[in-house]
C-alpha cells in the first residue's frame, strides 16, 4: 500500500512504526480547516462562503492518522447554522482516502445555507469516529440577487405609491412583496441611511416617522456586498389626524351563521382607498371606496381585532382603533392524548376530548366518516386511521355552535427504529464522562414512511444497553453515564415492546483518563557537554505503550527512564484505554552566563576615584567574588567595590558553577581639553586625554593641521603632543582631532595651541 503523506505527519507515523504501535487503539482524526480551490488561479483560501448558481465549489482540508478498514468511508458533515450538530447535513463522502492522511474535501453549499454559526466535522465510518468541529464560518447561499421592492401594506397598485403621508401619532406597514417565500429570509433595515434596528429583520416594519427608508437582504458582512439586493427607497411624511374610526355596530359578540350588519368607517367617501385588517393581517386588500367590511361568521376564525386603514389625495394614512369583535356561545374543546399514537397488534387505544361547558354532544370520526353510535366524550381505537371529534355546544344565547377537535393520528407499526445520540458535545480521546440517552422513537409504517413516537412511547420500552455486543448489567433505563476509561467501547441499545424488538445504532465511547501523568528530571541544566539527564515517570510503565518527545517530536528511545544529552522540552505520553495521556513537560537547557544576573549589567563599572560602588547578583544559589589575584572577597549576593580591576563571580546554579567576569574603572572627572599652551613650563604643555580614551587599544586619536595633513595617528594615545621639539611657526594656531573607535566616531574638536 502506497501512503500518501506530507513531511511532518510521515515523520510521525514512521515514529509509530519504530515504536511498534497498534494504530487502532489510537485514531485521530484532526478538525477541518478551509482549503484552496485549486480550480481558481492563486491562492483561494476562504474565510466566508458566499454561494450561487454561477459559483458554488469549495474546499476543506483534512488530516487523520494512524489507518481505517479497507471499506472506512469519511463523511463531511456541516452544523445548523448555530453550529449545532443535532441533524447535520451531509455535504460529501469518500471511500478512496483510506491510505492519504492528508487530503481535501470537494463540496457546494445547499441552497438553504444562511448564517455566521456554521461548523464542519468529519466521521469515519470503521473505526466510526468523529472529529473536533471546525471553526465557525459565516456561510450564505445567494439565490436572490435582485434589487428588493417596498410598499406600503394594502398598496396593490401596480405601481405602488413611493410616498407614504402617515398621520401623526398614528403607524403604517411597509412590507416587501416581489420575493417568494419572504418569510425565509432575514433582511436589514435602513431609515434616512442609518440601520433601522428597532424594525427586526423581518420582511415587513411598522413605521410611525417621517423620513426615507430602504431594505436589504441580510447575506452576512461578507456576502451581502455582492447579493445587489437593496431596494428603492420610500418616503414617508407626517401629516394631522383625521380621526379615523369604525362606526360602533350594533353587537360585538355574534353566533356562528349569524347575519350580522357589516362594519363601517366613520369616513365614507367613495374616492379613498380603504384596507380591512383582523389581528393584524389584511383580510381585504386596498380597495377604492370600500369602507364596509362584512364578517362571515360562518369562518370559525371570525374573532379578533378588526381595523381599517385609509389612504387617499389630500389625507396621510391613518389606522383606525381596534374594535373587537368575540363568539358568542364560545368554549374550548380540547384533545386530551397524544397527536400521534401507535397500535399494537391484538391492542386498542383509547381517544379522548373534552370541553369547558355544558351542555355538549359529541360525534367522532375516522377519515372524515361519521363513526355510528360513537357519541361520547371517549372512543375505542382498534385501527389505523386519523381521527378527531365534533363537539356540539346547544346553550347560551346562540342557537348551536360546533367545534372541531385536534386530530389524532393512530397507526399500525411495521416496526421501530430507536435513536441515541451523545447527552452533550463529545469528542473522543477528550470527555472524561459523557451520557448517551434515546433521542428519538420512529414508528416504521408498512410503506416505509416514519412517525416520531418518542414521547409517547419512550417510558413503555424495555430498554437493555450493550457494549461491545454484550449485555451490561443493570443498564435497563433509556439513558446510561460513563465516568471511568474501563467502560470504553462501543455501545447500541436493545428496546423491546410486545412483540416487537429493535436494535439502535452504534456510537463509540471514547473517555480519557482523569490519571495525572507527571515527569521529573534529575537535572534541568547541563554543566558540560558530557552530562547526562535522567527523566523518569512516578507511573510505572512496564507493560504499557507509552512513547517520548522531544520539542514535540517523537523520539525512538523506548526506555521506561530517559537519558538525554540535549537541550529541549521532554513529555511522555502514554496509551490509556486507547487515548494518548500526555504528561507535564520538562524543560532542559545548557548552562550559560545569562543565567546569572549582575546589576549594574555590562562588562565595565566606573565610580569616581576615593568613592565606592555596590554590585548585585542574582539568579544563583550561591555566589563567591574573586579579583584579577583570585583572592576571595565575599559570599552573600553583593560586593562593594572601592579599587580598580578585573574582578569575577561564581554562581551556583541548579548544582552548575556559572561565572561572569567584570572590569571596574576610574571615571574621568575633567573633559577634552580644547587649549595647549606649549610654552615649555611644565604646566598644560601636551593635551592630556580622560583615561577611557586612553586605556582601550581599540581607540584611535587622529589630530589634523588646517591644511587637512595628519600630524598624530596613534592608538593608545600616550598623552604626548605635540612633542617639544615641534615647531609652530605662528601664534594661537588651531589644529583638528578625531577620536574613534572602529568606524564609530567618539569625539571630534579643536584644539588651540598657544606659544
Amino acid at each position: 500500500m502506497k501512503l500518501n503523506l506530507p513531511n511532518g505527519i510521515l515523520m510521525i507515523f514512521l515514529s509509530y512504526l519504530a515504536l511498534g504501535m497498534t494504530f487502532g487503539s489510537a485514531q485521530t482524526l484532526n478538525k477541518p480547516t478551509p482549503a484552496d480551490n485549486p480550480n481558481l488561479a492563486g491562492n483561494s483560501v476562504w474565510t466566508a462562503a458566499c454561494g450561487s448558481e454561477s459559483f458554488n465549489e469549495y474546499f476543506v482540508n483534512f488530516t487523520w492518522l494512524p489507518s481505517v478498514a479497507a471499506d472506512n468511508e469519511f463523511i463531511l458533515e456541516l452544523s445548523d447554522a448555530n453550529g449545532v450538530f443535532t441533524n447535520p447535513t451531509e455535504l460529501s463522502r469518500v471511500s478512496d482516502k483510506n491510505a492519504n492522511f492528508d487530503f481535501n474535501f470537494s463540496f457546494s453549499l445547499p441552497n438553504t445555507t444562511r448564517g455566521d454559526g456554521y461548523r464542519f466535522r468529519v466521521r469515519s465510518t470503521n473505526p466510526a469516529k468523529t472529529s473536533p468541529v471546525s471553526d465557525a464560518f459565516e456561510m450564505y447561499y445567494i439565490d436572490y440577487n435582485s434589487p428588493l421592492q417596498i410598499r406600503e401594506m394594502g398598496d396593490t397598485a401596480p405601481s405602488p405609491a413611493m410616498k407614504v403621508e402617515l398621520c401623526d401619532g398614528g403607524t403604517t406597514t411597509l412590507e416587501v412583496y416581489n420575493i417568494a417565500n419572504a418569510e425565509t429570509y432575514r433582511y436589514n433595515w435602513y431609515k434616512d441611511t442609518s440601520p433601522f434596528t428597532v424594525a427586526g429583520h423581518g420582511p415587513s416594519i411598522e413605521v410611525s416617522e417621517g423620513g426615507f427608508y430602504v431594505v436589504e437582504l441580510d447575506y452576512g458582512a461578507t456576502c451581502s456586498g455582492s447579493s445587489n439586493t437593496q431596494s428603492l427607497s420610500i418616503e414617508v411624511q407626517v401629516g394631522s389626524s383625521v380621526g379615523l374610526e369604525i362606526n360602533p355596530p350594533t353587537k360585538a359578540a355574534l353566533c356562528t351563521g349569524e347575519a350580522v350588519a357589516p362594519l363601517e368607517a366613520n369616513m365614507n367617501y367613495a374616492d379613498l382607498y380603504y384596507t380591512w385588517f383582523k389581528d393584524g393581517s389584511v383580510i381585504q386588500p386596498s380597495t377604492l371606496g370600500a369602507y364596509t367590511y362584512t364578517i362571515n361568521t360562518n369562518d370559525a376564525q371570525f374573532p379578533g381585532n378588526y381595523t381599517v386603514q385609509v389612504q387617499g389625495n389630500g389625507i396621510c394614512t391613518e389606522t383606525s382603533s381596534p374594535l373587537t369583535i368575540t363568539q358568542a356561545g364560545d368554549f374550548t374543546v380540547s384533545r386530551d392524548n397524544p397527536a400521534n399514537m401507535v397500535l399494537l397488534p391484538g391492542k386498542s387505544i383509547n381517544l379522548n376530548v373534552s370541553a369547558d361547558t355544558s351542555p355538549v354532544t359529541y360525534q367522532w370520526y375516522k377519515d372524515s366518516v361519521a363513526l355510528s353510535g360513537e357519541t361520547g366524550s371517549s372512543l375505542t381505537a382498534n385501527s389505523d386511521g386519523v381521527y378527531h371529534a365534533e363537539v356540539t355546544y346547544s346553550g347560551g344565547s346562540c342557537p348551536i355552535t360546533t367545534k372541531i377537535s385536534d386530530p389524532t393520528t393512530v397507526v399500525l407499526p411495521a416496526n421501530f427504529e430507536l435513536t441515541i445520540d451523545y447527552v452533550t458535545e463529545y469528542t473522543d480521546c477528550v470527555n472524561t464522562s459523557i451520557a448517551l440517552e434515546v433521542t428519538k422513537i420512529d414508528a416504521i409504517l408498512s410503506d416505509g414512511s416514519k412517525l416520531e413516537v418518542t414521547s409517547e412511547l419512550e417510558p413503555d420500552f424495555i430498554y437493555q444497553w450493550t457494549k461491545d455486543g454484550s449485555n451490561v448489567a443493570a443498564a435497563n433505563s433509556s439513558t446510561i453515564s460513563f465516568t471511568d476509561t474501563a467502560e470504553n467501547g462501543n455501545y447500541a441499545i436493545n428496546a423491546s415492546l410486545d412483540s416487537f424488538t429493535s436494535v439502535s445504532n452504534i456510537l463509540p465511547v471514547q473517555l480519557q483518563s482523569n490519571e495525572i501523568l507527571t515527569i521529573s528530571s534529575t537535572a534541568t541544566l547541563f554543566c558540560s557537554p558530557s552530562d547526562l539527564v535522567s527523566i523518569s515517570s512516578d507511573t510505572a510503565l512496564s507493560g504499557e505503550t507509552f512513547y517520548w518527545s522531544k520539542d514535540g517530536s517523537l523520539l525512538p528511545d523506548t526506555a521506561e527512564v530517559l537519558s538525554v544529552s540535549e537541550p529541549g522540552t521532554y513529555q511522555l505520553t502514554v496509551n490509556k484505554n486507547g487515548c494518548d495521556l500526555l504528561s507535564n513537560e520538562v524543560v532542559i537547557t545548557t548552562l550559560d552566563d545569562s543565567l546569572l544576573i549582575l546589576n549594574p549589567a555590562g562588562g565595565e563599572i566606573l565610580f569616581p576615584e576615593g568613592s565606592s560602588k555596590e554590585i548585585y547578583a542574582s539568579g544563583a544559589s550561591s555566589y563567591q567574588w574573586f579579583n584579577e589575584n583570585n583572592m576571595l572577597l565575599g559570599d552573600s549576593d553583593s560586593l562593594t567595590l572601592t579599587q580598580e580591576g578585573t574582578y569575577r563571580v561564581v554562581g551556583l546554579v541548579n548544582d552548575c558553577q556559572v561565572s561572569k567576569t567584570f572590569v571596574v574603572t576610574y571615571q574621568d572627572t575633567f573633559g577634552v581639553p580644547n587649549v595647549v599652551t606649549a610654552n615649555g613650563d611644565g604646566y598644560n604643555d601636551v593635551w592630556v586625554l580622560p583615561n577611557s580614551y586612553t586605556k582601550d587599544p581599540e581607540i584611535q586619536v587622529i589630530i589634523y593641521n588646517q591644511k587637512g595633513q595628519e600630524v598624530l595617528n596613534q592608538f593608545q594615545y600616550q598623552n604626548n603632543w605635540p612633542a617639544a621639539s615641534m615647531n609652530f611657526p605662528r601664534q594661537n594656531m588651531v589644529f583638528y582631532y578625531t577620536i574613534r573607535k572602529a568606524n564609530k566616531t567618539l569625539k571630534k574638536g579643536t584644539i588651540t595651541v598657544i606659544r
